[in-house]
């Protein structure tokens, strides 16, 4: 019988037999050892061939491009995309099916409902709140505390000023 390696984690180690042979191992967890879930990242290829790493968010499940960065504290409902360059701020929440598009960010306390695109470099304010079905156009500002209602779109461009709740009004 060969030398047994004695484990790295425990200062010793318990022979026993079995039916099935000698064995030799620890005989208890080790207190203190954290369970780890691993880093599972997901690919996504583009219609351009380009394939973007998403890894899930903690806090809803939501798909996060490694690259984004997500608030700990922000929900990402599981059918959510946040891709690259995007950020996500303290407290902020989006529902199912909705899109944050490249370099967008949504600020702190901000409510996006379901299924909304967030264009490109976009940026929604601190706690606003933009109502399901919406599209906010690319680069347009949505100010702090501003309302943009369900089944709105916001065009390319666009300012809504901080705490504007009609969008017939605004910019």
């Amino acid at each position: 019988m060969g030398a047994s390696v004695p484990s790295v984690l425990l200062p010793f180690s318990v022979r026993f037999e079995t039916e099935a042979g000698i064995f030799e191992g620890a005989p208890h967890v080790v207190k203190g050892m954290q369970r780890r879930t691993p880093r599972i990242a997901e690919e996504i290829e583009d219609e351009f061939g380009i394939v973007t790493r998403y890894r899930r968010h903690p806090n809803g499940r939501g798909l996060v491009a490694t690259d984004a960065v997500v608030d700990p504290t922000a929900y990402l409902a599981p059918s959510v995309y946040v891709e690259s360059g995007a950020r996500v701020g303290r407290a902020a929440s989006i529902a199912a099916g909705s899109w944050v598009d490249r370099e967008a960010v949504i600020g702190p306390h901000a409510e996006v409902g379901a299924a909304v695109h967030v264009g490109s470099a976009a940026v929604i304010g601190e706690g606003a709140r933009v109502g399901s079905h919406s599209k906010i156009g690319a680069r347009a500002r949505i100010g702090a505390r501003a309302r943009v209602h369900a089944d709105q779109q916001v065009r390319d461009d666009a300012v809504i000023a901080d705490g504007t709740t009609d969008l017939t009004t605004a910019a």
